[in-house]
C-alpha cells in the first residue's frame, strides 16, 4: 500500500470513502474488506468507523441513521426513535411480511439452535414443514452442518438473520424466560427424541 491512498486525493477523504460504500451495501462488510477496497491498513479503517460512528451519535445534530457493528462489518440503519416512520413507508402495501406462524418458528429456531423439524413442531405444537421452507428460502435460517438425533436435518439461524435484527452475535437475543410460563416445560422437550 502506498503512502497516500487514491481516497486521500478524493474531497472527504476515507471518511467520505465509507459512507459511500456503506451507502449501498446490502450486508455488513467488514473492516478487512473496506482496507482492500480503499488500499489502507485496518487501524485506520476501524478509526475512521468509529469516528463516523461517534459523529452520527452527536447530541449536536441527531441523525436518522447510524452506523452500527453487527454479525461481520459495519452497515448504515434508521435509528429506532423513527421505527414507526419507517415501517409505515417500508411496509405500505407491501405483503412480504412473515406470518405469526413464520415468527413462532424463527424465535424457536433462534433460542433452541440447532433444532430439528421435528422439535420445532412439538415446542410449536403444529405442523411446520411449509414455515421452515419459507424461513430457508427468505434466508433466515439454514440447515445445521452436522445431523442431529436418527439423522434428522437441524436447523439454525443465519448471519442474515442478525443483521435483520441488528444484532451482532446470538447472545445480544433477549432473555427467553420472563416472557414464557412453563419454561420447565421446555427442558423436558429437550430430552425427547423427535423424527424430523
Amino acid at each position: 500500500m502506498s503512502e497516500i491512498a487514491p481516497i486521500d486525493q478524493l474531497p472527504g477523504g476515507l471518511e467520505s470513502g465509507l459512507e459511500a460504500v456503506l451507502m449501498v451495501a446490502d450486508t455488513p462488510v467488514s473492516s478487512a474488506r473496506l482496507a482492500e477496497i480503499f488500499e489502507v491498513p485496518v487501524p485506520r479503517i476501524a478509526a475512521a468507523l468509529e469516528n463516523l460512528a461517534n459523529e452520527y451519535d452527536s447530541k449536536d445534530r441527531p441523525r436518522g441513521f447510524e452506523l452500527r457493528r453487527v454479525a461481520s462489518g459495519w452497515r448504515f440503519y434508521s435509528r429506532a426513535d423513527y421505527a414507526d416512520f419507517v415501517s409505515s413507508y417500508v411496509l405500505d402495501g407491501q405483503t412480504a411480511r412473515l406470518s405469526q406462524a413464520a415468527l413462532e418458528t424463527l424465535a424457536v429456531i433462534a433460542y433452541r439452535q440447532p433444532v430439528s423439524r421435528g422439535r420445532i413442531s412439538a415446542i410449536r405444537g403444529v405442523n411446520v414443514d411449509s414455515v421452515v421452507r419459507t424461513l430457508l428460502t427468505r434466508g433466515l435460517i439454514t440447515e445445521y452442518p452436522e445431523m442431529g438425533d436418527g439423522g434428522a436435518t437441524l436447523y439454525q439461524t443465519t448471519e442474515y438473520f442478525l443483521e435483520r435484527l441488528g444484532l451482532g452475535s446470538l447472545q445480544e437475543l433477549p432473555a427467553l424466560s420472563p416472557y414464557l410460563p412453563g419454561v420447565a416445560d421446555l427442558e423436558s422437550l429437550d430430552s425427547a427424541t423427535y423424527d424430523d
